[in-house]
């Protein structure tokens, strides 16, 4: 597919000198973010809010919304994404932890490693392999970031912009899509319902000589305004692209690599399947690991913090198959050559 190889390679670009423009000043960014992302949902709630049909109803939901934002994005900046060389991670016992689902019955282990997960989908140990940039054993979906500099369980890209500078991974990515998720409806929401006041702000509509009846200032408004149209636009478009991959039971990497797979296979007139791809609903079930043996639906409204399906080691597969069909030994793409294919 043209169009993923052509997107990831906008996103290792966009890495790279994003990593130069911000390098150390990385923290700052993000300090940015907080400031700009605080304003917004200052604005909202103190110009639009109260200008809002059914205050009782109506405004609740929209400071569930913000709260989502705010949390997922604190997550998204805060939780490791898995570095190789760290312990395994348990699931905490505070409040901001959600408690799992009561499953109907128990996960059976096989022998193996190979496990049946109460969604009727067997669980495989990965494949493992050694990194020559770390000289670490990892098991497959985990890549060496060049800008941290140390391998990555279940990477999809390093995001030293948007105010995130750290890398997506297994433990993070949940949160950096919900993130993009209330982000990008939020910004629709500033946008659609603040139209007219944006207008009034620039003057162009408001009576001559009346005040503006608000605590945040013209200027101030406007400005988030324009951000939130940039905004909505930019990470609506990065939201729908991740929503993709994860429909597709692919990340960041995958879908290029994947890519490459599918041509060389279909060379030899072999067809490339995608061992990871469940089908779309239960890609999405494994990947927001909801539903049985899982988490609440509540979970993905609500900003709590959640364990992965997995921890990197092991993975669910698509029924027939112990590893992708259509790629040879040897084949493989190392994270050499990724970088090289940019």
């Amino acid at each position: 597919m043209i169009c993923a190889r052509t997107v990831f390679r906008c996103f290792k670009t966009l890495e790279r000198w994003g990593n130069i423009v911000t390098g150390a000043a990385g923290p700052y960014f993000v300090g940015l973010a907080v400031i700009l992302i605080s304003s917004g949902v200052v604005c909202f709630f103190d110009v639009l809010a109260p200008t809002l049909s059914y205050p009782l109803l109506s405004i609740p939901i929209c400071m569930l919304i913000a709260l989502n934002m705010l949390m997922h994005y604190y997550y998204a900046i805060t939780v490791k994404p898995g570095f190789l060389d760290e312990p395994p991670r348990e699931a905490g016992t505070s409040l901001l932890w959600a408690k799992k689902a009561v499953t109907k019955g128990k996960q059976k282990e096989l022998t193996g490693g190979v496990q049946w997960s109460t969604r009727g989908v067997k669980i495989t140990p990965a494949a493992l392999t050694k990194c020559w940039k770390c000289d670490r054993v990892r098991p497959e979906r985990a890549h060496h970031c060049r800008i941290c500099n140390k391998c990555v369980l279940k990477y999809d890209h390093h995001c030293p912009v948007s105010g995130i500078n750290q890398c997506v991974g297994l433990h993070n990515e949940r949160h950096f899509v919900l993130f993009m998720a209330y982000l990008s409806f939020a910004s629709f929401c500033y946008c659609s319902l603040g139209y007219e006041t944006f207008l009034d702000s620039l003057g162009i509509t408001v009576v001559y000589g009346q005040p503006w009846p608000h605590h945040s200032p013209e200027i101030l408004f406007s400005l988030v305004y324009i951000l939130a149209m940039v905004m909505c636009f930019a990470v609506g478009v990065m939201f729908a692209w991740h929503m993709y991959g994860i429909t597709s039971g692919e990340t960041s990497v995958e879908l290029q690599d994947h890519d490459t797979y599918r041509q060389k296979a279909k060379e030899r007139k072999e067809e490339f399947v995608n061992s990871y791809n469940l089908g779309r609903k239960k890609n999405l079930a494994f990947f927001f690991n909801i539903g049985e043996g899982g988490y609440s639906l509540w979970t993905l409204f609500f900003p709590f913090r959640i364990q992965p399906y997995t921890d990197g080691y092991a993975w669910a597969r698509k029924e027939g198959y112990e590893q992708h069909q259509g790629v040879r030994r040897g084949e493989e793409l190392t994270d050499d050559e990724d970088e090289e294919e940019v």
